[in-house]
């Protein structure tokens, strides 16, 4: 499997754990006390880094550290969206697309020269 697949499957794993780490005590443990959410969190997010230290490392063979970078802030809004939505039942906003169309034109930018 290509470098960039293996990459990219890596860094949807890692913003899975990454997002849970981070918004799932809002809804699951806003009654107990900070402490607990964020040692709950910082244990999920163990699994976030096991992913995403290597997607880097595999990553960073193929792509610079700007295309890495680009890739994982669209994924990480690939993986939010669904999440604040079905998980959080937040509602969709059209600022989500805005925001969406904002990352597409970062990904022409910083692949431009590889486009052409």
């Amino acid at each position: 499997m290509p470098p960039i697949f293996i990459t990219i499957s890596l860094l949807v794993c890692s913003n899975v754990f990454m997002t849970f780490a981070w918004y799932a005590h809002l809804k699951e443990l806003g009654n107990k006390p900070w402490i607990i959410a964020a040692l709950v969190s910082w244990g999920i997010a163990l699994f976030e880094y096991l992913f995403q230290v290597p997607a880097n490392r595999i990553g960073y063979t193929v792509l610079s550290v700007g295309q890495l970078k680009i890739i994982q802030e669209v994924i990480t809004l690939s993986v939010f969206v669904p999440f604040s939505v079905m998980y959080l039942k937040e509602p969709l906003k059209l600022d989500y697309l805005w925001a969406g169309l904002c990352l597409l034109g970062a990904v022409y930018f910083i692949f431009r020269s590889k486009l052409g």
